[in-house]
């Protein structure tokens, strides 16, 4: 911060950042969509080119991004992604098992948001502890604020 002004940002629908109903086939909550909402936090606080620190989905969106308005971005740096498409490419059984809610999203809604808001906490914690480590990297109140995000109105 010494050299740098840092402007941290919740994606469209995380944390306390807005939550706009969600339009059938997603499209406003798309990465493009999201990256413009970064694009325009970023131009509202003086910043026509800048560089970016990202990770997990906000490194996707970056990697957005950086293809829509290359002219904006000088940096980047993406943290623990690997590109969609070749993903998807190499998608077998393993995958689409230890990923199977890159499916279950991009289901028409309102399926995805009807069965997750059943009950979120089952959600947070199937996917969150879906992984060879399960929950245990998760303080008990860093998982408690996870579920509490996802049970806030319009948060699924």
């Amino acid at each position: 911060a010494r050299h740098f002004s840092v402007i941290a940002t919740d994606l469209r629908g995380y944390g306390a950042s807005a939550k706009p109903p969600g339009e059938p086939d997603h499209a406003n909550y798309s990465k493009r969509a999201m990256a413009a909402d970064q694009l325009a936090v970023m131009r509202h606080f003086g910043h026509e080119r800048f560089c970016v620190c990202a990770h997990d989905r906000g490194a996707r969106v970056a990697h957005r991004l950086a293809l829509d308005h290359g002219d904006a971005v000088e940096r980047m740096m993406l943290l623990d992604i690997a590109p969609t498409l070749a993903m998807y490419e190499k998608t077998d059984r393993a995958f689409a098992t230890a990923y199977f809610h890159w499916f279950f999203l991009i289901q028409p809604a309102p399926l995805p948001e009807t069965l997750i808001g059943a009950n979120p906490d089952v959600y947070v914690e199937r996917v969150m502890g879906g992984r060879s480590a399960g929950l245990a990297p998760f303080a008990p109140e860093a998982l408690e604020a996870y579920r509490r995000a996802l049970r806030q109105p319009g948060a699924v």
